[in-house]
């Protein structure tokens, strides 16, 4: 079993998360962070860290149409270690619904 990150993410890119990956399996998009579930030791310790509570275990159905999605990214998307200031906006996306149309396919840009 893996985490993912799901779709509140989207726009909020939140890094708290990112600070306490002890095998640092996030990865960065323009507006989203994906886990590498190759990389990823199932600790947990993501899940309770994000704002937007965008992140679930593998089996939860929430998390099973996003799973693909992080593997996908995580393959193309530089490898993130730090926590970044969240985008000035975030907390007013933070729990808006139906995201995903939103989704950057582009990298974080440094």
């Amino acid at each position: 079993m893996t985490y993912v990150v799901t779709e509140n993410c989207i726009r909020c890119k939140f890094t708290d998360c990112v600070e306490v990956c002890p095998v640092d399996c996030f990865y960065a998009g323009e507006n989203f962070l994906v886990i590498n579930p190759d990389e990823c030791i199932d600790c947990g310790v993501c899940e309770p860290e994000c704002p937007a509570e965008a992140i679930f275990p593998d089996s939860d159905d929430r998390a099973t149409p996003w799973a693909e999605l992080n593997a996908k990214y995580a393959a193309v998307w530089p490898n993130i270690t730090r926590k970044l200031d969240a985008p000035a906006d975030a907390e007013e996306w933070k729990d808006k619904p139906n995201k995903k149309d939103l989704l950057s396919p582009e990298p974080q840009k440094d």
